[in-house]
C-alpha cells in the first residue's frame, strides 16, 4: 500500500499546523482514535483560520474525548448485521465488502473511528474467500459496496482480484466502491487503478468530499481518469456543524462535484458516533438548509438528504417534504420553492368506494 506520506501527529508541528499545545491535544485523542492527514489535504490547511474547515475534519479537538449520553461505538449497527467478518448485510439485495479498515486520512467524524486505523485492519486472504463466499451462496444480492476503511487502499493487483471474483457471480448486478482517495490522495488514481475495476458488470466508484476547497486540480484529474473509463461517479458528503452547515458552501460543493462529473448522490446528516457531538447539526436545521437548495441548483447537483437509524434500521430520507394531504377526497397542498401554497387536485381512483 505505497504511496503519499501519512503525516503522524508530530509531523503537524514543523508544517505549520500544529502548536505544541494543539500537539498534546492530538496526541491525547490519538490515544483512542486512528489520526491521519496526507500531504494532500495538508496542504489545504489555512493554519491562520480557527475555523478551517479542512483542518476542522482531520485535526482532532478534546471536543472528541466527550461522549454524549446518545452517541453509540457502533452507531449504524454494522455489528448485528455482520453475518462473517468482512461482510455488512442490511438490506436485502445489498451488502457491504469491507476488505480493511484503513484511510488514507481519518475524518474526525467517522461513524467507523472505532474500528478503523488498526494495524490489523486489513482482512486476510482465508476471511475474505469466506466473505466472497458468503456473497455466491446468496442469490438475492444483486449489489456489493466494497467499502472499509477505504478499499483504494489496496493495491491494484488485490482490488483487480475482487473485481474480477465478484464480476463472476452471476447474481450480482452491480459492484460500488466507496472512497476518499481521489480527493484525499489523488496520486492513487492510476492506470493500474482504474484497469484494476474493469468489468463485464457495472462498476461504480463514490467519492467522499465535503467541502468545496476539496476539489483540487488534482482531484479533478482523479476524477477524470475514472469518468473517461466510463465508471460512472457518484459523491456522498456528511453535514457537519461549521463546515459545510450553509447554502452557499454546499451549493459551491454540489455545482464543482457535478462539473467533474461526478453526480451528488447522499448527503448524510452526521452519525452519533462517539465524540461527535460538535460535527451534528439538528435534523431541522438540516431540512432547513436542504430546502433552501431547492431552486437554487439544479437537480443533478441535489443528493438525497438521508438518516442512518441507529442499531442498524438502515438509511431512510428526511428531506423536507412539498406536499402535504388535505384528505382524500379534498386533494393536495403543494408549497413551491418560494413558500407560496398551491392546490393540487385528487385523483379519482383514490376517492372512489
Amino acid at each position: 500500500m505505497a504511496g503519499a506520506r501519512i503525516l503522524r501527529a508530530e509531523d503537524l508541528i514543523p508544517g505549520g499546523l500544529a502548536t505544541p499545545d494543539r500537539l498534546r491535544e492530538i496526541r491525547q485523542v490519538a490515544e483512542q482514535f486512528a489520526v491521519a492527514v496526507t500531504d494532500d489535504l495538508a496542504e489545504l490547511i489555512d493554519a491562520e483560520d480557527n475555523r478551517d474547515p479542512i483542518a476542522a475534519q482531520f485535526l482532532p479537538s478534546r471536543a472528541e474525548l466527550k461522549k454524549a449520553a446518545e452517541e453509540l461505538d457502533d452507531p449504524i449497527g454494522d455489528d448485528r448485521c455482520s453475518p462473517v467478518p468482512g461482510i455488512v448485510h442490511r438490506y436485502p439485495d445489498r451488502v457491504l465488502l469491507k476488505p480493511l479498515l484503513l484511510c488514507p486520512v481519518y475524518c474526525r467524524f467517522c461513524f467507523r473511528r472505532e474500528v478503523v486505523g488498526n494495524k490489523s485492519g486489513v482482512l486476510g486472504r482465508a476471511a475474505l474467500n469466506i466473505a466472497l463466499d458468503y456473497i455466491r451462496r446468496h442469490s438475492q444480492i444483486w449489489e456489493v459496496i466494497v467499502t472499509g476503511g477505504d478499499p483504494f487502499l489496496l493495491a491494484p493487483r488485490r482490488i483487480g482480484e475482487i473485481v474480477r471474483a465478484l464480476d463472476q457471480v452471476a447474481h450480482l448486478g452491480v459492484i460500488r466502491f466507496h472512497t476518499r482517495v481521489p480527493v484525499a490522495d489523488p496520486r492513487r488514481v492510476t492506470s493500474a487503478l482504474v484497469e484494476a475495476l474493469a468489468a463485464e458488470k457495472a462498476v461504480y466508484v463514490v467519492v467522499h468530499a465535503n467541502h468545496p476547497r476539496e476539489l483540487t486540480s488534482k482531484a479533478r484529474e482523479a476524477a477524470l481518469k475514472l469518468s473517461r473509463a466510463g465508471i460512472p461517479l457518484l459523491s456522498q458528503t456528511v453535514l457537519l456543524r461549521g463546515i459545510n452547515d450553509d447554502a452557499a458552501v454546499l451549493e459551491a460543493l454540489f455545482r464543482g462535484l457535478v462539473a467533474m462529473r461526478v453526480k451528488p448522490y447522499y448527503l448524510h446528516h452526521a452519525d452519533l458516533a462517539r465524540g461527535t457531538s460538535h460535527f451534528r447539526t439538528g435534523i431541522a436545521s438540516g431540512q432547513r438548509l436542504v430546502g433552501s437548495l431547492r431552486g437554487r441548483v439544479s437537480g443533478l447537483c441535489q443528493p438525497t438528504y438521508v438518516l442512518d437509524i441507529p442499531g442498524g434500521y438502515g438509511k431512510v430520507s428526511i428531506a423536507p417534504c412539498a406536499i402535504t394531504s388535505q384528505s382524500l377526497a379534498d386533494g393536495w397542498i403543494i408549497e413551491d420553492r418560494a413558500g407560496v401554497r398551491h392546490p393540487y387536485p385528487a385523483d379519482p381512483s383514490e376517492t372512489e368506494g
